[in-house]
Order: C-alpha cells, then sequence, then structure tokens
C-alpha cells in the first residue's frame, strides 16, 4: 500500500528521485512524475498501462511557470490563462524543447495547467519542475476523486498519496488550442464552453474518438466502469434488460418504478455542477455493487452537462 499524508517536502523528495506520488487537483487525482525526467515520464505510462500515443498534461504553479516550458502564440489563450488559471483549463501550446517527447507524445504541442488545489501548488513551488500527470487510475478506467479510489487502484505501485481530500469539480480540465487559427476545444471538461467563449470568443470542437490523439484525453474508449454501461432512455433500457440487476445512474427528478434497480442519482435538483462532482464517483459505487450492468441518461447538452455526456460515450464504447 502507499503511504498517504500532507507531507509536500516528501512528496517532492521522491518525485524528484524518480518515483510516482498521486498529487490531488480540483478536477481529479493525478499520477505524478518529475516531466523532465523521462524514465519517470516512462513509469507513469508503464504503471497506468497507458498507450505511449497517448500524450500527458504538465501541471505548473503560475502563468510565469508555463511560458518555461512553453510558447503562448495566440492572444487569446493568454486571455484564457490569465482569466481561468489556477482553474480547470488545460491549454495546448508548442513545447519548447526541454519538454520531453515522450510527454507530449512525439507532438510539437505540450498540455499545460495550472491546478487550483492549495496543496499541490504548494508541492509544485517546493520542487520547481513541471509535473506529468495523467489521471491516477488504470488506463482506461473510472477517474478518482478521492485518495481511497488511489489506493485502491494503484496503491500498490507507487511511492505517496498525497491527501488533499475530495475533488470538488470531479471531471478532467478542458483542453483548448489553436488549430488553423481557429479556438479549438479538444476534450470537454470542467470548465464550460460558455466561459471560454466569453472569454475569447467562439470555439470549435475537435473532440477526437480515435487512436491518434492530438491531446490527452481523447482516445474513444475510455472512464470506462468494468462490468457493461449502457446508455439512452432510462425506461427503454430497463425493459430491455428486465431480467439482469442494473444500478441506474440518473440526473434531476426521475422516479423509477423498477424492480432489482439499484439508484444513483448525480443530481435530484438538476444541478449539472453537482452531477459532474458526483459522475465518477457514482460510476465507481455502481461498478462496486452487485448489479450486473450499469444504465446512464444523458444529460442536457448545456454547461458541464456536455462534458458529462462525453464521458458517458466512451464508458458506453468500452463496455
Amino acid at each position: 500500500m502507499a503511504e498517504t499524508g500532507k507531507n509536500t517536502d516528501l512528496a517532492a523528495d521522491y518525485l524528484l528521485h524518480g518515483k510516482l506520488v498521486a498529487i490531488p487537483t480540483e478536477t481529479v487525482y493525478g499520477l505524478a512524475a518529475n516531466a523532465l525526467n523521462p524514465a519517470a515520464v516512462l513509469s507513469v505510462f508503464e504503471t497506468k498501462q497507458r498507450p505511449h500515443f497517448d500524450p500527458l498534461i504538465i501541471h505548473v504553479p503560475s502563468l510565469q511557470k508555463a511560458s518555461e516550458y512553453a510558447v503562448f502564440d495566440d492572444d487569446r489563450l493568454l486571455l484564457l490563462a490569465q482569466k481561468f488559471w489556477p482553474g480547470p483549463l488545460t491549454l495546448l501550446l508548442p513545447k519548447k524543447e526541454m519538454v520531453p517527447d515522450l510527454v507530449t507524445s512525439g507532438l510539437n504541442r505540450v498540455a499545460v495547467r495550472v491546478p487550483d488545489h492549495e496543496l499541490t501548488l504548494e508541492l509544485l513551488n517546493k520542487i520547481n519542475l513541471p509535473l506529468a500527470a495523467p489521471s491516477a487510475n488504470p488506463f482506461g478506467y473510472v477517474s478518482p476523486t478521492e485518495p481511497a479510489h488511489v489506493q485502491k487502484q494503484l496503491g500498490d505501485k507507487i511511492a505517496y498519496i498525497l491527501d488533499g481530500g475530495n475533488c470538488r469539480v470531479g471531471l478532467e480540465s478542458t483542453i483548448v488550442g489553436v488549430e488553423e487559427g481557429k479556438l479549438c476545444v479538444y476534450r470537454l471538461g470542467g470548465l464550460a464552453i460558455e466561459e471560454i467563449e466569453t472569454v475569447a470568443g467562439p470555439v470549435v470542437l475537435h473532440i477526437n474518438q480515435s487512436s491518434n490523439p492530438k491531446a490527452p484525453g481523447q482516445l474513444k474508449s475510455h472512464y470506462a466502469p468494468r462490468k457493461p454501461l449502457y446508455l439512452g432512455e432510462t425506461e427503454e433500457l430497463l425493459k430491455l434488460h428486465a431480467t439482469k440487476k442494473c444500478a441506474v445512474i440518473c440526473f434531476g427528478g426521475i422516479n423509477l418504478n423498477a424492480n432489482n434497480v439499484l439508484v444513483y442519482n448525480l443530481s435530484p435538483g438538476g444541478d449539472v455542477n453537482e452531477a459532474a462532482l458526483n459522475l465518477f464517483r457514482y460510476l465507481r459505487a455502481a461498478d462496486d455493487s452487485t448489479a450486473e450492468i450499469v444504465i446512464c441518461q444523458k444529460l442536457p447538452e448545456i454547461g458541464l452537462g456536455r462534458a458529462i455526456n462525453d464521458r458517458l460515450i466512451r464508458a458506453a464504447v468500452a463496455s
């Protein structure tokens, strides 16, 4: 089992010696390594069993530090950084030479963000190095939002879990870059498109679902529980699977008249932000339950509802 605590000095020491440390952020827990140490970065891929063609995000403590590793080549990206960092926003920027190609999977842009978590910002300022940190879970599985999730999945493979409590956003960061002069969203996440457009103007969606990603988190099969997950109209799916014990992940004021059903309501009041906070926790709970399958409904395509639906679509594909 991994040692767990709030000691940033100890976490920094492990990272400086090439070890892996789980770090808290406002979005999900990350599996961190010194981003400038290719051997440590390689161990992230190996520990997660993550394909090497799926690039990583580097975490830094400030906009100034981000400029040491990447180039702000578009004023809109600089505006977004100034407005939303620290926060659940990742920017895809031309990388500087000191960033290893392994981090970017050979691409010429690097994904960078400033996490909004006091403990991890303290660690980043202390270590004075960028940390490559994808979600701290086996590749393709539900992302961790609590220290216990990390311990259960990777506790025997990493040195330390920096315990920052439960994540308060619950979805990975939104990834934004510029392509052919257009502001692009490559991954839907914890920062809503509406907020981005208020600051930087219209965006286009480049939500890749292939085995050739331009940014982290774009693979088609991702964020999935181990039990089969079906996405659609709840009542219809319950009728279709009437002989099975079902876990239902729903949203809003829904009344289910069905036996042999476990219900996990992301937000009885219909709040998409609350739903985002609960999504991965309830996916894990359903996966750990006695249910045979998981049934989910889509949320309204507003605010973080878009990002939640993106995660559910990818999870359903993997079932």
